[in-house]
């Protein structure tokens, strides 16, 4: 079928690194990973910042359409003015990464998720004018921005680009001028960070219901155009902290924070919010609600438009539209979903089978909830990876992109199925799209890290495992992937992540004795801090508490080959082989972890052994 073709006016932001090339013959792996940070920290939040859609990335550059030209002008400004900031600290001009942007208002003819035509190419002539760290402008847009935008931009006259028949007149940013502007948009940019509702149910269990609430508030208040919010990641530092709120409101330089409460008892719930002003600690809107269970969305849609109102901002009906858009409307539904979502994140190979039950509850109430047929996908493809073969997770993924293609755990989902079936390169664009639609999210970064690592894209695998294990205090499996990821590269930041991987998992065994995901992530951190007689201790206890946990025995046995106790170590990694689970044979074909002993007679027959019973199985198994 062939895709809709249709016109519309838009304003196009196209971005270039000046100098990629020179740049990465000096340095290409240190040049990919310092572009995927400034993607991650710079280019990607300014622009959800400001409404825009990323359409494409190419390599060094970047295509965006916005529906404002103000505000595709004003996230060109606010890039390079975080940039500019950026290169202050640079060591020499040589190592300066700077941006080159074209902006253009004009028509283009949209072809599913792509966009190409004049106002398109426009924008890219213009990017090629445009100065390193400035911006040029078309003269429509020049027009449309005067008197909103307190920039100076030098008119450089019409110029003959290529593969536009007209000359275009070029208008360029003044860099002085640029500071100037941004201070004069940010304070008048109102900004919120919605912390963590505490959880005053008198149950420690029912945090996950409270972390939800405040979850979906953020989201919904991200969708209103005028109103900048802090990353869920960024708010949930601070759960359990009691530091003053005026001097959160100055650590994350926004104008309000939102705090509040949730009880929650049978079924009736209480949910208290009041919203401060971060210069004076004062209150400008504080409400109690008390209702039953089933009132949960249509009281968080009321939560977020009061905030709206309080703020004094306009509220636009695409947007009013898209808060009250939900992935589930039944409170039942909602909730045994975010108890599975608790257990996923607990990471305890105990919990595995509970997930997907939870989960297959779930969408029996509600057929149509995207997010419990996607965390099914990925909590069935865990079961897949270490208790029992299965492709029952290809028809849940599938089922969630059908009901949400803009859902990011739905991509992330079919992902992790192709990936584990070995279909590394097939995985890679489904953990584009998702990092792309939810940037912040722990489970989309885990989920393509996955991916990354055995395709050996160690840089691209670390800005992910550091965002996840930033993003969520009681990770395990992010800070001890992060160890690997830097032995590869031989990097000196290995012992500082062993370092914090081992204070992670001491954390989570002082409450759970029995963790087996942060015992074994804990040997391979003392591994490689160079205790190796205390790794061998935690790999004993490891064994005896858990002995058929096969992640753990995995685990092990990578940190005990690393350690130099290579036949320890392959009796560990056997022991997950003699299993023959089809994903488990596609990561030990693929893991560095494991280069050391892949040329060694025992590792060869181990796996020639494992292949041999598993072409048996899919021979009994049959066709299809």
């Amino acid at each position: 079928m062939a895709k809709e073709v249709r016109r519309k006016l838009a304003a196009v932001l196209s971005a270039d690194i000046a100098g990629y090339g020179a740049l990465m013959e000096r340095d290409e792996a240190g040049m990919l990973n310092r572009l995927r940070a400034i993607l991650d920290d710079v280019f990607r939040p300014r622009v959800a910042a400001h409404s825009g859609r990323i359409v494409k990335l190419m390599g060094d550059g970047a295509l965006v359409e916005f529906e404002s030209v103000v505000s595709a002008v004003s996230c060109a400004l606010e890039i390079q003015a975080a940039m500019a900031a950026a290169r202050n600290g640079a060591a020499q001009d040589a190592e300066r990464v700077e941006y080159r942007i074209g902006v253009n208002s004009g028509d283009v003819i949209v072809e599913g998720e792509d966009i190409f035509g004049e106002g398109v190419n426009v924008a890219a002539r213009l990017q090629t004018l445009a100065q390193p760290g400035g911006v040029a402008l078309s003269r429509a847009v020049r027009e449309q921005i005067s008197g909103r935008i307190e920039a100076v931009f030098d008119d450089l006259g019409e110029h003959r680009v290529k593969d536009i028949e007209k000359p275009v007149h070029v208008f360029a940013l003044r860099q002085e001028s640029a500071a100037r502007a941004v201070r004069a948009a940010q304070a008048s940019r109102v900004s919120i960070c919605v912390l963590p509702f505490a959880n005053l149910s008198g149950d420690p269990e029912q945090d996950y219901f409270s972390d939800g609430v405040t979850e979906d508030i953020i989201t919904d208040l991200s969708k209103v155009s005028s109103l900048a919010v802090v990353s869920r990641n960024t708010a949930f530092s601070f759960k359990g902290k009691s530091s003053p709120l005026s001097q959160v409101a100055r650590q994350l330089n926004v104008s309000h924070i939102l705090e509040g409460s949730v009880r929650k008892s049978g079924e009736r719930v209480r949910i208290t919010a009041q919203l401060i002003e971060g210069a004076t600690d004062s209150h400008l809107w504080a409400e109690r609600y008390d209702r039953d269970l089933k009132d949960i969305f249509a009281l968080q849609d009321e939560i977020a438009q009061a905030i709206v109102s309080a703020l004094k901002l306009r509220l636009l009906p695409a947007e009013k539209k898209a808060i009250e858009l939900r992935s589930t409307t039944n409170p039942e539904a909602y909730k045994i979903y975010l108890m599975a979502r608790q257990f996923e994140m607990l990471a305890h190979a105990r919990h595995r089978e509970l997930i997907v039950q939870l989960c297959k509850k779930a969408v029996e109430i509600d057929p149509n909830y995207a997010r419990a047929w996607a965390l099914m996908a990925i909590a069935q493809s865990n079961v897949a990876l270490f208790v029992a073969n299965s492709d029952e997770g290809w028809m849940a993924a599938d089922r969630a992109l059908s009901l949400d293609p803009n859902l990011a755990l739905a991509h992330s989902a079919k992902g992790r199925m192709l990936g584990d079936s070995g279909q590394l390169q097939e995985a890679l664009a489904f953990h584009r799209t998702a990092l792309q639609l939810d940037p912040d999210s722990y489970e989309v970064n885990c989920a393509a890290a996955r991916t990354f690592i055995p395709l050996r894209m160690f840089e691209e695998a670390i800005v992910c495992l550091e965002k996840a294990t930033q993003g969520f205090e009681n990770d395990i499996w992010a800070a001890g992937m992060l160890i690997q990821c830097y032995e590869a590269l031989d990097s000196p930041k290995r012992i500082p992540a062993a370092h914090h991987a081992l204070a992670r998992a001491e954390k989570l065994i002082a409450v759970e004795p029995d963790h087996g995901l942060s015992i074994s992530f804990g040997v391979g951190a003392l591994v490689a801090i160079g205790d190796l007689e205390r790794a061998k201790d935690w790999a004993h206890r490891g064994v005896l508490v858990d002995p058929t946990n096969l992640n753990m025995l995995y685990n092990i046995g990578c940190g005990l080959i690393k350690g130099g106790e290579i036949d320890w170590g392959l009796d560990m990694i056997e022991a997950v082989a003699n299993a023959t689970l089809r994903g488990n044979l596609n990561w030990i074909a693929t893991d560095n972890d494991l280069d050391g002993v892949r040329d060694t007679p025992r590792y060869k027959k181990m796996m020639a052994d494992a292949e041999a019973r598993l072409a048996q199985t899919r021979a009994a198994e049959g066709p299809g």
